[in-house]
């Protein structure tokens, strides 16, 4: 499912993230940066231990905050590292919308086009699918309203569960007439 916000597109696909051919994907990540299971051990299985090196010279970091690194042999140019989680593996609403927000905003200071994200902190984290969708979509059609170089944001959830979730988020944000 595609909807268009402005000039700009929200899609939410069911798949693989580090298969996604947008210009950077999003890495569920831990505070340290190490990968692990998950998102992040798909990301790196595809694309490479140099994604994860990279990532971990630039951490650790702070919960909520995000680092670019290449993506090595995967499709996409950068995978974006946001830390929606410490070494207890928890994580709440406040940190997934500001990694959310943090990783939109690196996104439009590099002049990054397009961006995957996976359904951050509901894997090893254990937070809800749908609350995740509810702040992850909102906060990715507030964005796009105001992008000067940001005009695509897929959501690419690996389950069906999760997806029927974000697509379920997607159609209700857009019969609000939001954007």
């Amino acid at each position: 499912m595609n909807i268009k916000v402005n000039h700009n597109s929200v899609e939410v696909v069911q798949g693989d993230i580090a298969d996604q051919d947008t210009e950077a994907i999003v890495n569920a990540a831990n505070n340290l940066l190490w990968m692990g299971a998950g998102v992040a051990g798909a990301i790196k299985r595809k694309g490479g231990e140099l994604i994860e090196r990279e990532a971990v010279d630039q951490g650790p970091i702070e919960i909520g905050e995000v680092v670019l690194t290449s993506a090595g042999s995967l499709k996409a140019n950068y995978v974006i590292h946001a830390a929606v989680m410490g070494q207890d593996l928890h994580t709440n609403a406040d940190y997934i919308t500001k990694a959310t927000r943090n990783v939109l905003r690196l996104g439009e200071e590099k002049s990054i086009a397009s961006i995957s994200f996976p359904a951050l902190g509901t894997g090893v984290g254990g937070f809800s699918v749908f609350h995740c969708a509810k702040i992850m979509i909102t906060e990715a059609i507030d964005f796009l309203m105001k992008s000067k170089h940001l005009r695509h944001i897929c959501f690419v959830l690996f389950d069906k569960q999760t997806f029927d979730a974000f697509e379920q988020e997607l159609k209700l944000q857009l019969s609000s007439k939001r954007h």
